[in-house]
């Protein structure tokens, strides 16, 4: 690849040296990896060793430092001399490094990792003394006349330049965001405004943590720019108020200081910030940090935005399947179970019936009737919440409930039996007109199996002889009256006024005493 203009020979360059220094600093870096390993493991006698490979390994990248940064030279010699005493003075802190290092790696025993780490470092320094005269090359600033023509390809600078300029504009083009700007010094504060306002964002200041905190509760932020020093409160400390409230919580802060000391940095990224800039500022970097931010902030806030969504749907979703099963079977649904059959041995079931409600729906408007219809299911959904009933469905004008599932209960009868009182009364409380309704109610126990049928739209249903048999009763039944069978009445803990009525003979079944509840 040939370098078309000077970013691209610079983009090069830098290849070049971090081909070349990159060996080096990484046998540092694994030195110092070892020896920390040697002392965590108590290897006393390797660590001289180590320190010798240190001490020749910083010899190293401190000549390259000074190769890259041009501040090698020998003065008094020619330059074909001065390239041979480079190449003396890498050579030896590298044959240092791989002497010592071949020493400790038979002295290793069965350490795996650290002869591993040993390896890697010898690969390094045999790397970088083939590339001896390479490096002593820097000297003559031909960094990118020292790459091989298989290098020249690893890179393509004008893509490269390409990118990066899109970048920029990319960032640039993006929609400015509200920011909060809190510094103690006026100069500063005005600066920095003034920068954001020409970059399209809506700036507010603050002189200090405690007007920041102000600010902050009377609106809302993309981004707080925060500097640290501060008479009243830090900016440490407003960071940390700032994480602990849920409210401002998710707003992103770039820590702004003059400190530029890693640990001050280190603190900052650990307390909460999204980023830190020392002043003063690069204005192209602080573009770039800005937008990354606000970019980032944005898509929080759509994600932020699409959990709440879909929170609600379940939320609507769950209301809506709890209102259709009892809770019990949702949660079994919910456990992952995909066939839901059981077996009930002490089961009361009502039918309730409106008496003569085809001439009713003959005379009425459909709005009324199903006005009225509604009005009366609704109330009776109630009256089952009220007396702890299973809602099985209605069926046309006919209402069907059950108690003793799908959790068993021991006052199944009883309470069913109250649940048929509370619905006749409800009816007679209505104002009476020829069109109220009128019901009948029939109610049996026994066994009967219940389960989850559907798979589109589910129905809890129960099955058996005892739902039969509720449902003639109610069909030869009396209106305004609550009609019950003999094993209902058995059923019965409490304390109920019955009036025998009759035995019905019921086909397949056979002969079924009855009462009347009053």
């Amino acid at each position: 690849m040939i370098a078309g203009n000077e970013f691209q020979r610079h983009a090069i360059a830098a290849h070049v040296t971090q081909r070349l220094a990159g060996p080096a600093r990484a046998i540092l870096g694994f030195q110092e990896l070892l020896l920390e390993q040697a002392r965590d493991l108590g290897l006393t006698n390797l660590e001289t060793d180590l320190e010798r490979i240190g001490v020749a390994a910083r010899q190293l990248n401190g000549l390259i430092d000074r190769l890259i940064d041009g501040k090698v030279g020998f003065p008094d010699v020619r330059e074909v001399e001065a390239e041979a005493r480079l190449r003396h003075d890498l050579r030896t802190p590298l044959n240092a490094i791989i002497g010592y290092s071949e020493m400790l790696l038979e002295d290793a025993g069965d350490l795996h990792q650290l002869k591993e780490d040993l390896r890697v470092m010898l690969a390094a320094a045999a790397e970088l003394l083939k590339q001896v005269d390479a490096i002593a090359g820097l000297s003559r600033g031909e960094a990118i006349e020292t790459l091989q023509p298989r290098d020249r390809t690893e890179i393509d600078a004008a893509e490269l330049e390409r990118l990066l300029f899109k970048a920029e504009r990319d960032a640039w083009s993006d929609q400015g965001g509200r920011i909060l700007v809190v510094d103690d010094v006026a100069s500063n504060r005005d600066l920095l405004s003034r920068r954001l306002r020409r970059d399209g964002h809506r700036v507010v200041t603050a002189d200090s943590g405690l007007s920041a905190l102000a600010r902050l509760t009377e609106d809302e932020f993309d981004l707080i720019l925060l500097d640290i020093l501060m008479p009243d409160m830090n900016g440490i400390e407003i960071l940390s108020r700032l994480k602990a409230e849920n409210r401002w919580r998710h707003v992103p802060v770039i820590m702004i200081s003059g400190l530029s000391e890693v640990a001050a940095v280190a603190r900052c990224i650990e307390a909460g910030a999204d980023d830190y800039l020392t002043k003063p500022f690069n204005p192209i970097l602080l573009r770039a940090r800005i937008n990354s931010t606000l970019e980032r902030k944005r898509w929080l806030d759509r994600e932020h935005r699409y959990l709440q969504q879909i929170e609600a749907e379940k939320r609507r979703a769950d209301t809506l399947i709890h209102a259709i099963l009892p809770d019990q079977i949702v949660a079994r649904l919910q456990g992952g179970e995909e066939i839901i059959a059981d077996r009930f041995e002490e089961v009361s079931i009502l039918f309730a019936d409106i008496v003569g409600f085809s001439p009713i729906a003959a005379r009425l408007p459909p709005s009324d009737l199903v006005r009225r219809l509604d009005r009366t299911f609704s109330k009776f959904d109630l009256l089952t919440q009220e007396h702890r009933v299973e809602k099985i469905k209605t069926i046309g004008d006919a209402y069907m409930a059950a108690c003793g599932i799908p959790e068993p209960s021991a006052d199944h009868a009883d309470r069913i039996v109250a649940l048929g009182k509370s619905m006749l009364e409800s009816l007679r409380d209505l104002a009476s007109d020829n069109d109220r309704f009128r019901i009948r109610i029939g109610i049996h126990s026994g066994p009967v199996v219940a389960g989850l049928i559907g798979r589109h739209r589910f129905v809890y249903d129960v099955w058996g002889e005892t739902v039969n048999i509720a449902s003639r009763l109610e069909s030869q039944g009396v209106a305004d009256r609550m009609q019950i069978s003999e094993a209902t009445k058995r059923a019965l803990h409490g304390h109920w006024t019955l009036e025998p009525r009759c035995a019905l003979d019921l086909r397949g079944i056979g002969t079924v005493e009855t009462y009347l509840v009053r």
